[in-house]
């Protein structure tokens, strides 16, 4: 630290801060390097996937509601009781399956509730409504 003074005479402290600058860079290369390293760990032999969880894997199932009330689940028409039947099927497969709700803008709220009641006693967790983005 050095005291000068200005053009009036007064005195003021000039900090140099480039050997703390250099400080603080050295000390974060350190730190980079170290937490680099760390993450390496032991080479170990990971297992691969076998066949038959991959035929397990989660689908997703859409279920449409049409402006006229009818019900489709993945562009197969059915109705309240068989669409039930068909996703508690699905739910014996893999438990934890997610849902897609796609309801037309037109279509009876009551057609939308009862997918959804349906859903809510079959136990499924991850129910999804569709809608567009506005727009703006």
């Amino acid at each position: 630290m050095s005291i000068r003074a200005d053009t009036e005479g007064k005195a003021y402290d000039d900090i140099n801060v480039t050997p703390m600058v250099d400080l603080y860079l050295v000390l974060l290369l350190i730190f980079i390097i170290m937490t680099t390293a760390g993450l390496q760990g032991l080479k170990v032999h990971l297992p691969s996937e076998s066949a038959a969880t991959s035929l397990a894997k989660k689908k997703i199932q859409a279920i449409t509601i049409a402006n006229d009330g009818s019900i489709c689940l993945n562009t197969v028409p059915v109705t309240l009781d068989e669409l039930q039947q068909r996703l508690s099927e699905q739910k014996a497969l893999s438990p934890d399956f997610p849902v897609v709700v796609r309801g037309d803008s037109a279509a009876q709220y009551k057609g939308v509730m009862d997918v959804l009641n349906v859903c809510a006693k079959l136990g499924i967790l991850q129910v999804s409504l569709a809608t567009k983005p506005l727009k703006g």
